[in-house]
């Protein structure tokens, strides 16, 4: 800097022989200078370029006559870039702190605005006379909070001639870019779509009718900057109670919210870290959740209708909103951030919000912040920016707490009516309810209450990201009622890393998975690492079960231990799920070697108490087989024993009816229904079959959709080599040699067309429904398994149970295209990611995609897909299935 700063002097005096003597006249401008010189590359070499131009820092007294007085654009200029230097230079000085700063910038811009204009008006005469424009300022400026490097914000209402109006407007635009900034007026009504100039009637007709509450948002900052400033009071005097009147909505916070996530997701990963405006812990975190308060609460509290974010911190403290102490922080931390962002644009006077990663870079800006090295400015920027991160917890959730309990509140203390207002904007449908269960987990002076009064603005938060957040809070308060007496409840979630945010996630979105936990509280302890909710093997499972089973000479306790575990092993699964750490694949897998692992042990428990040695395997078939299971699959399955005689075939019998008893006896446990539906002769068939009894069935009586659920078949539970030998005869029955014959091709097809137009439920939507609509699973699977029986016999890669397998084994041998094969895998993925999201969010199964509301929210958080478009969503997956379909009816009816 003092190199930089020395070197500039240098071209300075060079250029400029009356410098030494002003320098010796102005005993401040060799600080002032050197100030400049040091801080900013670009204003020294706009000095050299123009000699004479330092005679704007022998004083710091404020003079925008120059602007108005400015004869043309070069004119403007120079007296743009003279206060420029002017306000730079009592900034460096510390002669004014970074509020006045902005403040200054914020009516240099005003009066450039007005320049701007009056030449715009003065090359453009009204001749017919009448016409009244004005500017409002808008964002930053109209908050009188403008850097050194900004777009500046308008909006544009006339009376009169709009055409002139117009004309007067672009003109004025282009001048301002000419001398100092671009002006941007891409908050008006339709943004750049829509008209330039509107009247004050045209606004009011689309802030009424169609304006989103962003753009309420936006006029939170609006004020009248230049032109007609009576027509610019005129029109704020009429849009403002629209402003106040959006947050009646509860919507409001959740839009506002989800815009904010996305900022920060279209951020570069390479950049979001560095981001002091829009990174996490950035000035527009700070400037969102104000302007989330004061639309809020300032409906009913016009002290808190204020433009500016430092103003607005000031109201909410004074009006009992925000704690002093927290308001003061959060001021400090905004005052850092602004004053960093300033020397970072001053340098070149480019609109920069970057934190510098190379070393020089950095250490000019920590030295002109003060530090003597980078490490002392790098550790000053993370304490404030996490006082940033955590202000949506000081803002919003820690003062309901104190609303509702005798709480130490540092000065804050929310009335009732205000702590349902807040409850209300955050999305809850039953603010007493919830002010009632917020009072009775921190209400006394117990430990357990301190450490939830601790815990519950943290939880509150992520409760009001969910769809449904009475639901979150109901479900955390019963879990708590259940576990508050245990010594380590509490200590788990105050102490244990990501489990209280991880709870408050699934307590929100999944009522799956909160069933099961109320039936098991004690297994939040899961959360606590990833490493415990990764889903146990096959193997693993079956031991624990066995040995648990063991414990227990009754069958019906037997069974109720391995239920029990069942039950774990579901919230294992469904918590990983929800908290990203398997995918739909890894979920299908999991599932179904937990429904192998109950039907083995639970078939040996039978098994011992009927006290038959006769050999019994129990074949997977549909989404078992596949190992492809959703959260509401049945247990899909055929039973095979390997006697010869009738009493043999009915003592197995007996075991497997007992086994289907145990599973379905009604408990607080998941119930496991077996369909073995599938078998010969369906429901009129015998439900045990020997291993000789299904080849002679199969070789004589099979029809083609039985060669196609055989497809599935795999061993699953019991006796491993009998299962093995049932594989083997359906061998030639599921992979005929030679394929189809024309005459099953078209029996499949009918079959196919039947399931089409019959069972979809009355009334369904047939492109949302995920299983039978176009593009859905049977579509899906349908076509795969068409492949599978035509060529199966020649490709051995075909021979799988797996869908996806079986399409990739397909594009591998040419017998689908390679467009085809993503279109049908993607649509598989998305309808079984959707399916099981439904039966997470829902806590029962559904396979009909909502379209909007609660439940396609519900869907999308389970998902997690907050931070998209509802309808965007639901059209990529419309799409997907279109193109699944076209690809399936290629395959299946060679159109």
């Amino acid at each position: 800097m003092a190199d930089l700063a020395k070197r500039q002097l240098t071209r300075l005096r060079e250029t400029d022989d009356t410098l030494d003597t002003a320098l010796h006249d102005h005993s401040a401008l060799g600080a002032r200078l050197t100030a400049v010189l040091s801080a900013s590359e670009t204003l020294g070499d706009h000095l050299v370029a123009n000699p004479g131009e330092w005679r704007w820092l022998t004083d710091g007294v404020p003079d925008l006559t120059a602007l108005a007085e400015a004869d043309g654009v070069l004119a403007l200029q120079l007296a743009y870039r003279g206060q420029l230097l002017r306000i730079c230079a009592d900034d460096l000085t510390g002669d004014i702190d970074v509020a006045e700063v902005s403040l200054r910038l914020s009516d240099l811009a005003d009066a450039t605005l007005q320049a701007a204009l009056r030449i715009a008006r003065t090359e453009q005469p009204d001749t017919a006379g009448g016409t009244r424009l004005a500017v409002i300022a808008m964002g930053k400026c109209g908050a009188r909070e403008l850097n050194y490097v900004s777009d500046v914000d308008v909006l544009f209402v006339a009376d009169g001639d709009l055409n002139r109006a117009t004309a007067w407007a672009v003109r004025m635009m282009a001048v301002c870019a000419a001398v100092a900034w671009p002006v941007d007026a891409g908050l008006r009504p339709e943004g750049r779509s829509g008209a330039l100039v509107r009247t004050v009637d045209s606004y009011l007709a689309y802030y009424h009718r169609w304006a989103k509450t962003w753009e309420f948002q936006a006029l939170m900052k609006a004020r009248p900057a230049a032109g007609d400033l009576e027509l610019g009071r005129e029109w704020l005097t009429e849009v403002s109670p629209a402003i106040w009147q959006t947050a009646d909505t509860s919507e409001v916070v959740d839009e506002i919210r989800a815009m904010r996530r996305r900022v920060v997701a279209e951020l570069p990963k390479e950049d979001a870290e560095r981001e002091i405006k829009l990174g996490r812990g950035g000035l527009r975190d700070i400037e969102f959740a104000v302007q989330l308060m004061q639309l809020v609460h300032g409906r009913h509290d016009a002290r808190l209708r204020v433009t500016g974010t430092l103003d607005a911190l000031d109201a909410l403290s004074a009006g009992g909103y925000l704690a002093r102490a927290d308001g003061d922080a959060l001021t400090d931390t905004y005052r850092f951030l602004r004053t960093v962002e300033h020397r970072l644009q001053l340098q070149k006077l480019r609109r920069t919000h970057r934190i510098p990663a190379d070393v020089e870079s950095l250490h000019w800006l920590a030295r002109g912040l003060g530090y003597r090295d980078s490490g002392g400015f790098l550790a000053e920027w993370r304490r404030h920016a996490g006082t940033a991160r955590r202000l949506h917890e000081k803002l919003f959730y820690r003062p309901l707490l104190e609303a509702v309990a005798e709480v130490p509140s540092g000065g804050l203390r929310l009335t009732p009516d205000a702590a349902r207002t807040r409850l209300v904007a955050l999305g809850f449908a039953d603010p007493d309810g919830a002010l009632r269960h917020i009072s009775a987990l921190i209400s006394g002076v117990s430990r357990t209450a301190a450490i939830q009064r601790t815990l519950l603005p943290v939880l509150l938060g992520e409760f009001a990201e969910a769809p449904e957040p009475d639901r979150g809070l109901l479900a955390y308060r019963k879990v708590s009622e259940k576990l508050g007496g245990t010594p380590w409840y509490l200590r788990l979630l105050r102490d244990g890393g990501p489990i209280s945010l991880r709870l408050a996630r699934i307590l929100a979105t999944s009522r799956f998975v909160t069933d099961l936990l109320l039936k098991d509280p004690a297994a939040l302890r899961l959360l606590a690492h990833d490493a415990d909710l990764r889903p146990r093997t096959a193997e693993d499972l079956r031991d624990g079960m066995a040995a648990a089973a063991g414990r227990h000479s009754e069958p019906e306790k037997a069974v109720a231990a391995v239920r029990a575990i069942r039950r774990r092993e579901l919230l294992r699964i469904g918590c990983a799920d929800l908290l990203g750490l398997c995918d739909v694949r890894t979920v299908g897998v999991a599932l179904s070697d937990l429904t192998d692992a109950v039907l083995h042990v639970t078939l040996s428990v039978a098994q011992r108490v009927k006290g038959t040695r006769v050999p019994l395997a129990v074949i997977g078939m549909g989404r078992l087989g596949g190992r492809e299971c959703a959260y509401s699959s049945d247990a899909d399955v055929l039973f095979v024993h390997g006697g010869g005689t009738s009493e043999e075939s009915a003592a197995v019998t007996a075991v497997v009816e007992l086994a289907r008893d145990l599973l379905s006896t009604p408990s607080d446990e998941p119930a496991l229904r077996i369909d073995a539906d599938l078998r010969p002769e369906g429901r009129q068939g015998p439900l045990v079959r020997s291993l000789d009894a299904y080849r002679r069935y199969y070789e004589r009586w099979s029809r083609p959709w039985e060669s196609q659920a055989l497809l599935r078949a795999r061993p699953a539970a019991g006796d491993a080599a009998l299962a093995g030998e049932f594989v083997a005869l359906a061998d030639p029955i599921r992979y005929p040699e030679g394929g189809l014959t024309a005459e099953q091709l078209v029996e499949l097809r009918r079959i196919k067309a039947r399931i089409d137009t019959e069972r979809l439920p009355r009334g369904a939507d047939r492109e949302g429904n995920v299983k039978l609509g176009p593009g859905g699973l049977t579509d899906v699977e349908w076509g795969a398994q068409l492949l599978q029986l035509q060529h199966g016999y020649a490709e051995p890669a075909l021979r799988t149970t797996g869908t996806l397998a079986a399409v990739a084994a397909a594009e591998a041998a040419g017998l689908v295209t390679e467009s085809d094969a993503e279109a049908l895998t993607d649509a598989w993925l998305g309808a079984s990611r959707v399916r099981n999201a439904l039966t997470l969010a829902r806590g029962k199964p559904s396979d009909q995609l909502p379209r909007h509301g609660r439940e396609l929210a519900a869907v999308m958080a389970v998902r997690g897909l907050t931070d998209e478009d509802p309808g965007e969503f639901v059209d990529h997956h419309l799409r997907t299935a279109r193109h699944a379909h076209t690809a399936a009816e290629r395959l299946f009816f060679g159109e």
